[in-house]
């Protein structure tokens, strides 16, 4: 038996009733889980508890000869209290959650990376803050766990990030995946930063949406087979 934090990354229709359950968890990472009987009127657990981002504390019969296990019993571990209720929040949290999922694939505990995303959806959901570089901030401090975290430095000499080797460079590369001096210094602005001071660099609506296709597209190039983030276009109709 397994008693472990979790955040639930995707729920799927399963028979009449129950649902398969994507979650990280703390202590096993990713992990698939079958519940049953959560989509009847009367439900003991409802379905609510399963939606997408929600940060729980599930109970499960957890083998890790199998690759879906069966849940006994879930609750929250943290109840939001603006998310549910603000679209912006909402969206950037379904973003969040996307990107999550698309990328992570260990079947093992991280720590370090759990407590990573656990914090940053309690820190969307509490922040007074303006939210419009929290995915970006976020981006940027994703890809240090996932272990392609940008390496050197922006300055004078070093200008420009190169996105196909992952690295500031000094002049142009021969080909076309790069940033412009603009653009990687912001890369480098926010790789500075804790989530709670992103607020404070000022970017530009144009500008913003620019890096976040940015890195998207840097995603792609050192995550083999990273799938299409689709909550993309429903966050830049949301940002404006």
């Amino acid at each position: 038996m397994l008693t472990t934090r979790a955040i639930i990354f995707r729920t799927t229709k399963y028979r009449d009733s129950s649902l398969i359950v994507d979650a990280y968890t703390e202590e096993k990472g990713l992990r698939k889980y079958i519940i049953n009987s959560v989509r009847k009127a009367k439900a003991r657990t409802p379905a609510s508890l399963l939606q997408v981002m929600n940060l729980v504390e599930l109970t499960a019969y957890d083998r890790d000869d199998r690759d879906i296990n069966r849940m006994k019993e879930i609750r929250l571990a943290y109840a939001y209290q603006q998310i549910p209720f603000d679209v912006v929040r909402g969206t950037l949290g379904l973003f969040m959650a996307e990107v999550a999922r698309k990328t992570i694939r260990e079947r093992e505990d991280n720590g370090p990376l759990f407590h990573f995303l656990f914090d940053a959806f309690v820190f969307l959901d509490e922040t007074r803050e303006s939210l419009a570089n929290i995915h970006l901030q976020f981006l940027l401090e994703l890809s240090i766990h996932l272990g392609i975290m940008p390496s050197g430095e922006w300055s004078e000499e070093t200008p420009l990030f190169d996105l196909r080797e992952g690295q500031f460079v000094s002049s142009i590369p021969d080909h076309r995946q790069y940033l412009e001096e603009e653009q990687s210094y912001l890369v480098f602005r926010f790789l500075q930063v804790d989530r709670s001071d992103a607020h404070r660099i000022k970017v530009e609506k144009s500008r913003r949406l620019a890096l976040l296709r940015n890195l998207l597209e840097y995603y792609s190039l050192h995550l083999e087979n990273m799938a299409e983030i689709k909550s993309f276009e429903v966050l830049r109709t949301v940002l404006g």
